[in-house]
This record gives C-alpha cells, structure tokens and sequence, in this order.
C-alpha cells in the first residue's frame, strides 16, 4: 500500500527528490532573458566567491551557459559586477 503512494514518472521508475528533471531557465515561454547589464539577474549565478555557477547547479543549457558566462565576463570588464569577493 506505501508503494502505491509515491509518485512515479511516466515510465514506471519512482520519482527521486534530487533526480527531478529541471528545464533550462531561460528557454520556454516566460524564459528570463540574458543581458550583461542586468546585473541582479547574473548576482543569482555568481558565487559569493565570485566564481560563475556551473551548468550542473543552474540547470542551464550548454548553450544558455555559454551565453551567461559572456554577460558575466561582460559585466565584469564595465565593473557592474566584481570580479572576486571583497
């Protein structure tokens, strides 16, 4: 009867809490977009040690990735952002 209680994906296999399939956050519909200048939006995916968050933590396409890290670096170089923790 406990089995029949949790949840399970479409192919039969149980739905694990950290195997949740996440999509990218900036592809679909109401995708946030990526621009060097908005510098709240790229704080989310810098470290507080100043490091740019890796794809496997933000869920972020490798495309979409490389696409942050361009804006981060760009951000970066206008000094919107720092480039290591003070």
């Amino acid at each position: 009867m406990a089995e029949k209680d949790k949840k399970r994906a479409a192919n039969g296999r149980r739905v694990s809490f950290f195997n949740k399939e996440r999509g990218c956050p900036f592809s679909g519909k109401k995708a946030l977009a990526i621009n060097y200048k908005d510098v709240k939006l790229l704080q989310r995916f810098v470290s507080e040690h100043g490091k740019i968050t890796p794809s496997r933590i933000t869920c972020a396409s490798s495309k979409k990735q490389r696409e942050l890290a361009l804006a981060i670096k760009r951000a970066r170089f206008l000094a919107l952002l720092p480039y290591a923790a003070s």
